[in-house]
């Protein structure tokens, strides 16, 4: 059985940073592209960023670009997403998902098939 667990959310302030952990267990890990979603409340879930199967490419939405980074350990199972210079407009659930393919279009369809994790919030209030 597959599963995905996100790890690393919680309160920060303005400005603040936490790291994510994206867990994963019954699978090939390095098989799969990782993928970052969040969504705020009452908002639509929306894509965050991606890392590519071995970590050597990577893409983020204009939101987080320069601001959050996303890596991998593949002997770990885990992907990582650090997150700096947070504000409010960041919080939400995330959530990570597997991709057999490295899409960057974060909407499609091969993502929303693929295996998800619970999801972590992250609150960023003063």
């Amino acid at each position: 059985e597959v599963q995905l667990q996100a790890f690393g959310g919680g309160l920060v302030q303005p400005g603040g940073y936490l790291r994510l952990s994206c867990v994963a267990s019954g699978l090939s890990f390095g098989d799969y592209a990782i993928g970052w979603f969040r969504q705020a409340p009452g908002k639509e879930r929306e894509g965050v960023g991606c890392i590519s199967k071995s970590g050597s490419i990577t893409y983020y939405a204009d939101s987080v670009k320069d601001r959050f980074t996303i890596s991998r350990d593949n002997a770990l199972n885990t992907a990582y997403q650090q997150m700096d210079s947070l504000s409010p407009e960041d919080t939400a659930v995330y959530y990570c998902a597997t991709n057999p393919f490295f899409e960057v279009s974060l909407g499609h369809s091969s993502w929303a098939s693929g295996s998800w994790g619970q999801g972590t919030l992250v609150t960023v209030s003063s």
